[in-house]
């Protein structure tokens, strides 16, 4: 018999869909709650957020780099943002963006988000069946990103999404 789970990225996106559709963020309704899960969210990312930094460090600028963390802190317009930032000597020098891993509650968002700093394009250096497994978590990542930002090109508009009907819901259970 075969078990089917659902991937992990598609269950997040599911959990930020029904977010949308019943206005709130798990179980908070108000700014405030919403902003407390927000800041316990940050806490639980710092780890993570450090080591995938520390092992671009360590993999592809030789130990060179220099990890950096703003906190959490309210932006220009009133939301809260923390970053996780990659720098090192040529990225300096070269005034370019570091590494960037942010995570931010929007003044005007519903719900947080992740983002880089520069994310839109990813290389494509495939030569043998290994090579395209290997990129099947960016494909899942690059999915994701596409059908969020697809809601957010109707305004937050949750019901493009099929199973995230109510009657959805019903039929699988």
């Amino acid at each position: 018999m075969t078990t089917t789970t659902t991937p992990a990225p598609l269950e997040a996106l599911t959990r930020h869909f029904i977010d949308l559709r019943d206005g709130n963020h798990f179980g908070h309704i108000t700014r405030a709650g919403k902003e407390s899960a927000f800041t316990e969210a940050v806490q639980l990312l710092d780890g993570p957020a450090r080591q995938v930094l520390a092992e671009f460090n360590d993999h592809l600028l030789a130990g060179t780099g220099k990890i950096e963390v703003t906190g959490l802190h309210r932006d220009q317009r009133g939301g809260l943002l923390s970053s996780w930032l990659l720098t090192w000597p040529e990225q300096r020098t070269a005034t370019l963006a570091p590494v960037s891993l942010i995570a931010t509650y929007g003044a005007g968002f519903h719900h947080p988000h992740l983002r880089g700093a520069t994310i839109g394009e990813w290389p494509l250096n495939v030569a043998s069946p290994d090579h395209a497994d290997e990129l099947v978590p960016v494909l899942r990542t690059i999915a994701a990103a596409d059908i969020h930002n697809l809601v957010f090109q109707v305004g937050g508009d949750w019901r493009i999404i099929p199973a995230i009907h109510p009657a959805a819901e019903r039929r699988s259970a």
